[in-house]
């Protein structure tokens, strides 16, 4: 059975982009939400066994979010990305707690599997 996966980032195109590839690589891609609101929501509804979290969101950023979904019970695996380098948020996400970081440039599905 594939591993179960939402997408949470503000930009359609980047959603589409790693909806497809992950897709190719096996995920099964339950959900896509553009705000942290709607990933709550989601999360909540599909109980993703990941999420990919864009740190930069509308409403509040991926840092945050991350704290609230793996606050609750049987919380999902949290893997952070960013267009922006990692050195960029070394810190924070050392402190977060997310399965790791992985750069848009650098998206695969062996480089989610390897973090969760």
């Amino acid at each position: 059975m594939a591993t179960t996966l939402l997408i949470v980032d503000d930009h359609a195109g980047f959603r589409a982009f790693a909806r497809a590839l992950l897709e190719a690589e096996g995920f099964l891609v339950v959900g896509e939400a553009e705000t942290g609101e709607e990933a709550l929501r989601a999360a909540d509804a599909l109980r993703p066994e990941i999420v990919l979290v864009d740190i930069v969101l509308p409403d509040f950023d991926g840092f945050a979010l991350c704290a609230r979904l793996t606050e609750r019970v049987d919380p999902p695996a949290v893997v952070l990305t960013s267009s922006r380098d990692e050195s960029t948020y070394r810190r924070r996400i050392g402190a977060s707690r997310a399965h790791g970081f992985i750069p848009k440039n650098q998206l695969t599905g062996a480089a989610i599997a390897a973090l969760v």
